[in-house]
């Protein structure tokens, strides 16, 4: 099956919805990161997907950035006790990475997917 680039599923629409990044009706994860074998309803296989650490060194880099710039405005805002500042981290640190997590490993398959990225090869 065939599809012209402007009918497929935005790389946006794909990380949301974690749809199939070819038709955007099948389903991309069996799991909460695991992707499934192939789409459902056009028939895509999903082993091109390699999105590597790519998600988590990108979560890093924006959860912290964000964790962090509170942690600071709020110690020199109004420098709170220590439990306060374990009681609003903890769960922040928790919670966003796993929130970012997999819309971003969707979108990372998409971007392979319409990207056509493969693994490199060195030719003899």
């Amino acid at each position: 099956m065939s599809m012209q680039t402007d009918q497929m599923p935005s790389s946006v629409t794909v990380a949301l919805r974690a749809c199939c990044p070819r038709c955007g009706k099948g389903r991309l994860y069996d799991g909460f990161l695991t992707l499934a074998p192939g789409c459902s309803v056009c028939g895509l296989d999903y082993a091109f997907a390699d999105s590597g650490d790519g998600p988590a060194v990108f979560i890093m880099m924006i959860a912290g950035f964000i964790i962090v710039g509170l942690v600071l405005w709020v110690e020199f805002t109004w420098s709170p006790p220590y439990w306060v500042h374990a009681a609003l981290w903890l769960p922040l640190t928790i919670l966003l990475p796993l929130g970012l997590l997999r819309p971003l490993k969707g979108w990372l398959v998409a971007q392979q997917f319409r990207h056509k990225a493969r693994e490199g090869r060195l030719e003899p």
